[in-house]
């Protein structure tokens, strides 16, 4: 009798193992396909504000250039006899 149940239990654990072999691939295969990668960059979504922090900032260099150029008039008039 005790060949009996270990046979039985061996009989039953190949087809448990199959089934749980294949639960696992058949949700390994499970997995969602990959999206394309977009031809064109998605268009930049802050550019008003970077324009707005941006905007003081190259009329302050501006005026810089500016200043610059009329010191330098200013020097080459002192220099000059």
């Amino acid at each position: 009798m005790t060949e009996t149940l270990a046979e039985s239990n061996g009989v039953r654990r190949i087809p448990t193992a199959l089934a749980i072999a294949g639960l696992a691939l058949a949700c390994g295969a499970c997995t969602p396909p990959e999206e394309p990668l977009p031809d064109k960059r998605p268009e930049p979504q802050a550019t008003q504000l970077r324009d707005a922090i941006q905007a003081p900032q190259d009329r302050a260099r501006a005026v810089e250039d500016t200043v610059r150029e009329a010191e330098a008039e200013r020097r080459r008039e002192a220099d000059s006899p």
